[in-house]
């Protein structure tokens, strides 16, 4: 039986979020993990946006956007959902605040890579609108392949 669901509680990430955001990465990924370092420019960087789903210092979920300057376009870089938390919905609610985090940046669109071999993820992105682009060969460092993906995002309504 999967887990029960929860309005996720999605907010920004801090530096407090630092240890478990390392063991949420360490827990979901073999390879092209994010480091202590690169965790923490992340949560500063005006050029990228980190949101995690839990109890501030210890969050069970985690998306990672980056944004360029002069660039209508976002990039999905990353989205890790605790083993214990799959299956209640938390990767579909950090997808949508991440959709949310860039039409209100002015995005126009948002882009993503995932392995070939992950079905799970392809099948929430595809449920989600995402449209299937190119195979890229040994995308990842462990060599595997990556499908690109890409979605249009409806500007922001008032």
């Amino acid at each position: 039986m999967p887990p029960a669901r929860h309005p996720a509680r999605i907010h920004p990430a801090t530096l407090a979020d630092l240890d478990a955001l390392l063991a949420l990465e360490e827990a979901t990924f073999d390879s092209d993990r994010i480091s202590r370092a690169q965790w923490r420019r992340h949560i500063h960087s005006a050029s990228a946006t980190v949101l995690v789903s839990g109890d501030p210092g210890a969050p069970d979920a985690a998306v990672v956007v980056f944004y360029r300057r002069d660039s209508r376009g976002a990039r999905l870089y990353s989205l890790a959902v605790g083993a214990h938390a799959r299956g209640t919905g938390l990767g579909r609610a950090l997808l949508a605040a991440a959709e949310t985090d860039a039409r209100a940046r002015g995005c126009t669109s948002m882009r993503l890579e995932v392995r070939v071999d992950n079905p799970a993820a392809i099948a929430l992105y595809e449920r989600r609108g995402y449209a299937r682009g190119a195979r890229e060969a040994r995308f990842y460092e462990d060599g595997a392949d990556a499908w690109r993906y890409a979605k249009p995002l409806a500007p922001v309504t008032r």
